[in-house]
């Protein structure tokens, strides 16, 4: 068991998983956070090798945490380089260092590395099958991971909300005030997951890690990451609308009725089963999660 204070270097703390991971790790580690443009933490452009490699040589981390990412799926249709090169080249530079600097890398990747045929929840061994450059990108960069010798581990996570950064539960809220009526898609399912409760695992792991309690070269490899339950994005609106006491009509339509320049997994529910008896972990119903992500604060910009 270790008694000195790890070194963290957390990469994208402006991010919705990384501001939130920012509290979550200060209290069990010396963070040093960077963003892409510096709003947050110092300026770390993820398009300079070199400025990577300085940056890891000058904090010298027990821990990488990776949690900048080109998320905006429908843009990454038509900016496929920008995004191999945020999802897949600068994580797997990020692998490849860690492990010269015998640090332990920590990853997110994401639900839409499957093509959403299945009639169950998702393992980690089942076959992948992107629909789009977005997730083709993050299981790019989960393969490249994977393939350095770094003592990694990738967290796949799903329709992440919170009270920072640009989500669907923020959106809805806005949208409540700008519309008597909104139609939402009924037909897609997921697991909405709060992006604390993301970084509050991630906290735990590391923490068991750090202890002695978990070895980490014993650990490298994919885990699923989410609230429990499953719903669509109209039950998810629903519920939104629910908890914030406005008043909307909501219309559920099928997916054809909304086109979108990226397609979506029909069902992406991840199955949390092998993170939760690893790190005896319980994750929360999606529900009850976003529920208390509503009573915290107020939603920032």
């Amino acid at each position: 068991m270790s008694t000195k204070h790890p070194k963290i270097l957390l990469i994208g703390c402006d991010g919705q998983v990384g501001w939130e991971l920012q509290r979550s790790l200060a209290v069990l580690a010396d963070v040093t956070a960077t963003s892409l443009c510096g709003s947050y933490g110092y300026a770390l452009d993820l398009l300079d090798s070199d400025a990577i490699n300085k940056a890891v040589a000058e904090t010298e981390p027990d821990y990488i945490v990776n949690a900048a990412a080109h998320t905006a799926v429908d843009k990454a249709e038509s900016e496929v380089e920008l995004s191999k090169q945020l999802n897949a080249e600068a994580p797997a530079q990020l692998a490849r260092l860690a492990a010269e600097h015998d640090a332990v890398f920590i990853h997110y990747s994401t639900d839409f590395v499957f093509d959403g045929q299945s009639e169950r929840p998702y393992r980690e061994e089942d076959p992948t099958a992107p629909l789009g450059v977005y997730g083709q990108t993050k299981l790019e960069g989960e393969q490249r991971i994977l393939a350095t010798e770094a003592t990694a581990m990738v967290f796949r996570t799903s329709w992440v909300y919170g009270n920072h950064g640009h989500n669907f539960m923020k959106t809805m809220l806005r949208l409540f005030h700008e519309k008597d009526e909104l139609k939402v898609v009924d037909d897609q399912i997921g697991a909405p997951t709060w992006s604390r409760m993301i970084a509050e695992v991630t906290a735990q792991v590391i923490g068991q890690l750090h202890s002695g309690v978990k070895h980490a070269d014993e650990l490298k490899g994919i885990y699923h990451l989410t609230s429990s339950g499953e719903t669509s994005w109209y039950g998810f609106a629903r519920q939104i609308l629910e908890l914030s006491g406005e008043s909307c009509s909501l219309l559920p339509i099928a997916t054809h009725k909304y086109p979108t320049p990226a397609r979506r997994p029909a069902y992406s529910v991840l199955d949390n089963s092998k993170l939760s008896q690893m790190f005896r972990l319980s994750m929360p119903n999606w529900s009850s999660a976003l529920k208390r992500c509503m009573e915290d604060e107020r939603p920032t910009s």
